[in-house]
């Protein structure tokens, strides 16, 4: 039982200082939640990179504190890492339907189906999690369907943790955002608010979700003739039902694809999210019986994501789709940092193959999920919390955010920007920075969790920046001599163009049989020394001769 000394800690291990990998942990005495558990996007330095995700190893030590993962919705950056995390613990799941329905599809992809014990839990339903904590969904709209903020009892106070929102009164589905519920709250009193702070810096509201339908509408009109194609992410349940409505309207048939596509439209539409009706759907085989003004293809690819069907298109590398002139293409997304680059390039080549090409930025194609300034105003004036913690969202943006709680009337030293890993403990009157709990990143490659590290993602960038020599030759070690017997031959990869370097490289080699006559008159036949003399020597004269620093690798084999 926890004493009067019990304090409230609140930390997070990612989504802090950064875009993704989002998870908040609240721990009180001997009970833990986590709320979401999302993966980031590899940055462009991390060579091989699949994902990213969050450190586990303080829950991982502490897991039989563990009473359950809250999660506020079903996107990648609050999910994706929740196969990750389940394989060392195995903790109940508590989520809206569709939520659950996603993570279901990545536990069956994980082999971990019926591994987890899951709840389904529906907004205004209150249950329990351990001693200490009670938990409510508060209903909000963003641009996922079933999406929640989260209300959490605890002994010193009521925590609302707000999910990704934006206050849209005319969703595409389903209710708009319960303010009245937040006010409510509000009037009880709040003592922690942890707000997302995505889009803090932009002034205003963000225009609601049925606007994108609108524009939709009208490029439907202008391309009469034209097959359109849509980018869109798989988990934005409600853009997909827009494009099926203006295809239903327009008497065209919809292809479906993209792997993470398929199955977000399929669990969607057997729960209900989507109203798709009879026929309207075709497999990519059926392409061929239908002229282009009857198509309409919805695909992955809107990140410009390496694999995905959109970069396979516009580089030709696709199987069944090729682009054409006659091909209308919308891309309905907004970049996310550190994409723009990746999303250019499949732009400009999509153009290169005679596509007429829509981005956000000519057309209103895409709208946000995520609360401006005068949103995030409104639910602070609602919960009028004691405490606020902004999270979701890089340095600048959490900044941004607590000088926006201060024109609005929150005390300075009441709102804290901290980092991952740091540890506000709270009481019903108190909130302080007190200490840090190990958090990071864990990189994930393939299907190896972890097996990247800092050692390996070096080598890939050296390797990358210039090139490998590889160095093999046979010697003979006898009676203390060094001797080679065949070679030393060289092997270059993505460092010079060997028949245009032949006298470079046969300097080289020089280099390398100097190499061994120095371990012979030194009588050293260690193996490591001669590798790491060979190595040095060699090293030394590339760098002399080009600036460049290969990776070396000596391949010495006793004859």
């Amino acid at each position: 039982m926890p004493t009067k000394k019990s304090k409230l800690k609140v930390f997070s291990l990612g989504g802090l200082d950064e875009i993704g990998k989002n998870i908040t942990v609240l721990e009180y005495a001997n009970d833990i939640i986590i709320i979401d558990c999302g993966v980031a996007f590899p940055q462009d330095d991390m060579l091989g990179i699949d994902l990213v995700i969050p450190d586990f190893s303080y829950l991982q030590k502490n897991k039989q504190k563990i009473k359950g993962i809250v999660l506020t919705h079903g996107h990648e950056d609050h999910i994706g890492s929740v196969p990750y995390f389940l394989r060392d613990v195995n903790v109940p799941i508590y989520a809206t339907k569709l939520t659950l329905g996603l993570v279901d599809n990545k536990l069956k992809e994980h082999n971990l189906s019926g591994v987890a014990e899951t709840h389904c839990q529906t907004p205004g339903e209150k249950f329990k999690l351990g001693t200490n904590f009670t938990i409510e969904f508060i209903r909000t709209t963003h641009s996922i369907a079933d999406s929640v903020a989260i209300a959490i009892k605890t002994p010193v106070g009521m925590v609302i943790h707000s999910g990704d929102f934006k206050v849209d009164y005319t969703p595409i589905s389903g209710e708009s955002i319960d303010l009245q519920r937040f006010a409510q709250l509000g009037l009880d009193g709040v003592l922690l608010f942890l707000c997302e702070s995505t889009n803090v810096e932009q002034r205003g509201y963000t225009m609601s979700e049925r606007s994108v339908g609108i524009i939709f509408e009208e490029i439907f009109d202008q391309s009469l003739d034209q097959r359109i194609m849509i980018a869109t992410f798989s988990s934005n349940i409600h853009r997909i039902q827009q494009v099926i409505n203006s295809a239903v309207k327009h008497r065209r048939k919809v292809l479906i694809l993209g792997r993470s596509m398929i199955n977000a439209v399929t669990t969607a539409s057997e729960l209900g999210y989507l109203d798709i009706p009879d026929n309207i759907l075709i497999d990519a085989s059926e392409i061929r019986n239908y002229n282009d003004s009857e198509l309409v293809i919805i695909t992955t690819g809107s990140q410009g994501e390496p694999m995905a069907a959109l970069s396979r298109m516009s580089s030709g590398e696709h199987r069944q789709i090729e682009i054409t002139p006659n091909d209308k293409i919308i891309i309905s997304a907004s970049p996310i940092p550190g994409n723009e680059k990746t999303i250019s390039r499949v732009v400009n080549e999509l153009m290169r193959r005679g596509a007429d090409v829509i981005y956000e930025g000519l057309m209103d194609v895409h709208v946000s999920g995520h609360a401006k300034q005068e949103e995030i105003k409104l639910l602070h004036a609602l919960i009028k919390p004691k405490f606020l913690m902004p999270i979701h969202g890089e340095y600048r943006h959490l900044k941004q955010h607590k000088e926006l709680a201060i024109t609005i009337g929150m005390k300075k030293d009441n709102v804290f920007v901290v980092s991952n890993g740091d540890v506000l403990e709270l009481t019903e009157k108190t909130a302080a920075v007190t200490s840090t709990v190990q958090a990071g990143q864990v990189l994930v490659d393939g299907l190896g969790v972890g097996d990247v590290g800092s050692a390996v993602l070096r080598d890939r960038k050296h390797l990358a920046q210039d090139g490998l020599m590889v160095v093999v030759a046979g010697i003979c070690l006898d009676g203390g001599r060094c001797v080679i017997v065949a070679g030393p031959d060289i092997i270059s990869r993505g460092f010079v163009y060997v028949r245009e370097s032949e006298e470079l490289l046969e300097e080289a080699k020089d280099v390398v049989t100097k190499a061994f006559y120095f371990c012979d008159d030194k009588n050293i036949t260690e193996w490591n020394y001669i590798r790491n003399t060979i190595r040095e020597h060699l090293k030394n004269y590339l760098w002399q001769k080009t600036k460049r620093n290969p990776m070396i690798l000596p391949i010495i084999m006793e004859l």
